[in-house]
């Protein structure tokens, strides 16, 4: 049986564990060092983990202005960015099921968003299959804005069907 996924927004007594997380060198194109990822928290960016049986094992950011930040993203829309699991932790399909939960977590911290928006490089694969398994679908779009090179524009609804026709 795979241990449960948590996402929460992190709090002070994450922040020894989170320091600690990386990934592999060659995701780092991508991904970007702790350090760079916690720069960019403020109070319209905010820093969530990935837990395992109390663990943190992965990391991302809620971008609140993201779509006001992006011309490719609804002026309403949240930005995920610098989504990750530590390299220790990988193919474990932890990744997987963090997407998969963040449309639940997400609904619930910001009952406001109807969308969320990402960004993920073109020579990143298994990252887009991810990001695919966890619900989100690929606009058929390209960024061109990255450091790394072209990304891939993924969205993801996040309001139900019933809730829509309302």
């Amino acid at each position: 049986m795979q241990s449960q996924i948590k996402l929460e927004g992190m709090k002070p007594g994450h922040l020894e564990q989170v320091a600690a997380l990386s990934v592999v060198e060659s995701q780092l194109p991508f991904v970007g060092t702790m350090e760079e990822i916690l720069v960019n928290v403020d109070d319209v960016v905010h820093p969530v983990v990935i837990q395992m049986e109390a663990r943190v094992v992965g990391f991302f950011l809620v971008d609140t202005q993201y779509g006001q930040r992006y011309d490719f993203a609804p002026g309403d829309a949240l930005g995920l960015r610098g989504f990750f699991v530590d390299q220790h932790y990988q193919g474990q399909g932890i990744g997987t099921r963090a997407v998969a939960a963040l449309k639940t977590f997400l609904r619930a911290e910001y009952p406001h968003a109807h969308q969320i928006v990402l960004t993920v490089n073109c020579k990143n694969p298994a990252a887009k299959i991810c990001y695919e398994r966890g619900g989100f679908i690929d606009v058929g779009e390209l960024y061109h804005g990255g450091a790394a090179g072209p990304q891939h524009v993924m969205s993801m609804m996040l309001e139900t069907q019933e809730e829509e026709a309302r």
